[in-house]
């Protein structure tokens, strides 16, 4: 049984410092770097649970990807800030986890994204469930 959305209430903190490469020439932060501010993130809430990228390939021939993203754009962020992502999970399926992602910087929220990732198989690119093991670490965080 999965649990339920109050029993999946954790929120997991990472913080990243925008630099040149993430800025246009302004100084602003590029939208599209949020994504990537996100993605990485949740590579280390996956970190933090035991989990790496490399053991989801080769233990498990699977990777996670993104099925479908919703983003609001709130506050820009700037060369030099250093930026709070947060990473909260509203919802484990068989085959997909629903995130809830916050960018940070200081009190102020840049940027809010609800993400769901997919869970598939290599090499056939298809939906497959995400395994047991794995399923109780994210449960359990």
């Amino acid at each position: 049984m999965l649990p339920t959305e109050k029993e999946i209430a954790s929120v997991f903190e990472w913080s990243v410092r925008v630099y040149i490469e993430d800025t246009d020439v302004g100084g602003v932060v590029f939208y599209a770097n949020y994504l990537k501010f996100f993605e990485r993130a949740r590579t280390e809430w996956l970190r933090n649970l035991g989990v790496t990228q490399q053991v989801l390939i080769d233990e498990y021939a699977l990777i996670f990807v993104v099925g479908h993203i919703s983003v609001d754009y709130v506050k820009s962020a700037r060369l030099d800030d250093e930026l709070n992502i947060t990473v909260e999970v509203e919802r484990i399926g068989r085959a997909s986890v629903h995130f809830l992602q916050k960018a940070w910087c200081g009190e102020t929220l840049l940027a809010s994204a609800r993400i769901h990732i997919v869970s598939v198989s290599l090499p056939q690119m298809r939906p497959v469930a995400i395994p047991s093991s794995i399923l109780k670490k994210m449960q359990n965080n």
